[in-house]
C-alpha cells in the first residue's frame, strides 16, 4: 500500500487523517467538494487535492487508477443535514457508491475501506450491540449506509479486499472542525457560554476520539488482507449517558452549570467494540476528556472563532446557505 485515495478527505475526519498518512510515507489523493475550504489540508509534495464530485463518474474513472487503496469518507454526514434535501443525500450517499466500487476494482485497487455508521443498528435494547445483530436503520441516512455495506460485500474477491467500519460519533479537534456533535457541542457551550444545556440526559451516546478514528484507518491500511477481508467492525470508545458526558466536560473546563431540560427525543444508542479488539487488537487510547482538553486548547490558542455563528462549524447551516445541489 503506497498510494491512497480518500473521498471526503477535506472533511472533519479526513483533515486529521491526511497529515497522518503523509507522515507515514504514503502518497495521498483527496477528492472533495471543498465546501468547508481547502486550507484544512497541508501543502505537501505527496498530496494531490482535487476539488471534485464523487458523482462525476468520468472524473472518478480518470483519477482512481494507480491507487492501492480507497478510504471512502465522503457523504452528507448526519441525519439533519440529510433531511434538508433527501434527494441530494441519496445522490451523494448511495447513487455513486456502486459505480465507484466497480471502477476501483476494475482499476486494480487492492483495498476498499468504507466508513459506514453505528446508526445502522437503530435503537437496540440489548446492553451490547454487536456486529452480528440485525440492522434496523431509522432514517434514510442510516438506510443508505446499510445499503452501501451490502453493495460492497458483493465485490469482495482474492484481489479486492473490502471491509466496513461502523464508527461511533467522532469527537475532538480537527482543522475542519464540527461543533454539531455531542461532545463538541457541550464543550463549546461550557467554554463560551459558561453553562451546558442537557436535554434529557439519560440517553447513551457512543463516541470515539478523532485521533483514535484516524489511527484506526492507518492500521487498516497496514494489516494483511486476510485479517480484514469482508469484516465489519464497530469502532467506539465507551458508551456514556449524555449527562455523564456533560460531567466529563465540566471536569475539564472547570466550574460551569449543567442545566437539564426535558426532551421528547429519548433515542439512546450504544455499541460494543469488543470484536475489533479481539480481531485486530485495536483499542482506543484517547478519552472523551482528551477530546474536551484538545478543544479547550484550540479555543485558548484562537484557532476557533465565532463558534456559535460561523456556519463552517455546522453542516446544516452551511448546506442551507450554499444550496448544494
Amino acid at each position: 500500500m503506497k498510494k491512497i485515495f480518500i473521498t471526503g478527505g477535506a472533511g472533519y475526519v479526513g483533515s486529521v487523517l491526511v497529515p497522518k498518512l503523509l507522515d507515514n510515507g504514503y502518497e495521498v489523493t483527496v477528492i472533495d467538494l471543498m465546501i468547508y475550504g481547502e486550507n484544512v489540508l497541508p501543502t505537501h509534495e505527496r498530496l494531490t487535492a482535487i476539488r471534485g464530485d464523487i458523482r462525476d463518474t468520468e472524473l472518478m474513472r480518470k483519477i482512481i487508477p494507480g491507487h492501492d487503496a480507497i478510504i471512502h469518507l465522503a457523504c452528507i454526514s448526519n441525519d439533519p443535514s440529510f433531511e434538508l434535501n433527501p434527494d441530494l443525500g441519496k445522490s451523494i450517499n448511495l447513487d455513486p457508491f456502486e459505480p465507484m466500487v466497480q471502477i476501483a476494482k476494475a482499476s486494480g485497487v487492492k483495498r476498499f475501506i468504507y466508513a459506514s455508521s453505528s446508526s445502522v443498528y437503530g435503537i437496540k435494547e440489548e446492553p451490547n450491540v454487536t456486529e452480528d445483530m440485525s440492522l434496523e436503520p431509522l432514517t434514510d441516512y442510516s438506510k443508505f449506509k446499510a445499503e452501501c455495506e451490502k453493495i460492497l460485500k458483493k465485490y469482495e474477491s482474492d484481489d479486492f479486499t473490502a471491509m466496513t467500519i461502523r464508527p461511533a460519533t467522532v469527537c475532538g479537534y480537527s482543522p475542519r472542525l464540527r461543533l454539531d456533535l455531542t461532545v463538541n457541542i457541550l464543550t463549546n457551550f461550557a467554554i463560551n457560554k459558561g453553562f451546558i444545556k442537557v436535554f434529557g440526559g439519560e440517553q447513551k451516546r457512543p463516541n470515539i476520539h478523532i485521533q483514535d478514528m484516524t489511527d484506526l484507518y492507518c492500521l487498516l491500511l497496514e494489516l494483511p488482507s486476510e485479517k480484514i477481508q469482508g469484516k465489519i467492525f464497530n469502532a467506539g470508545y465507551e458508551n456514556f449517558k449524555v449527562k455523564e458526558i456533560a460531567q466529563m466536560v465540566k471536569n475539564v473546563v472547570g466550574e460551569v452549570d449543567i442545566r437539564t431540560e426535558s426532551t421528547n427525543d429519548n433515542r439512546s444508542y450504544h455499541i460494543s467494540s469488543d470484536y475489533i479488539k479481539q480481531e485486530i487488537g485495536f483499542e482506543p487510547k484517547h478519552s472523551i476528556e482528551d477530546a474536551v482538553s484538545d478543544l479547550k486548547e484550540a479555543f485558548e490558542k484562537g484557532l476557533i472563532n465565532d463558534s456559535f455563528e460561523n456556519e463552517k462549524y455546522f453542516n446544516v447551516k452551511l448546506m442551507q446557505n450554499i444550496e448544494l445541489s
